[in-house]
């Protein structure tokens, strides 16, 4: 029964770490840059789409398809940071908990966040 509770304790801490986690991916923002940074995109941490910037000189109608592949470029940058912040704070609310079967931490579990 021992390990019982303390497998309700451990969970009870993660619980709160996630809750800890998801504030702060909440309040976080990543940009992205594509086209030494003619294109900015800035994404919420949890990936919403917050804010576009094009730089004017992009705006002609020649410059059409460069600016739309500009445009996913920064998205794509944008993303990974969000990843990368996501990554880093999983393992800090993990760090420490010694949970069967995943050797102290979440190891390659994905959530849906």
């Amino acid at each position: 029964m021992k390990n019982l509770g303390n497998m309700l304790k451990q969970a009870q801490q993660m619980q709160a770490k996630m809750q800890e986690m998801q504030a702060k991916l909440e309040a976080a923002t990543m940009e992205g840059q594509a086209g030494a940074g003619m294109v900015k995109v800035t994404l919420s941490g949890k990936g919403d789409l917050k804010g576009i910037t094009i730089d004017p000189s992009l705006m002609a109608a020649e410059e059409r398809e460069v600016l739309e592949d500009l445009i996913v470029a920064a998205h794509a940058d944008a993303k990974q940071k969000v990843e990368a912040m996501m990554a880093e704070e999983m393992g800090k609310a993990t760090s420490g908990l010694n949970i069967p079967g995943m050797g102290g931490g979440l190891g390659g579990f994905k959530l849906p966040f």
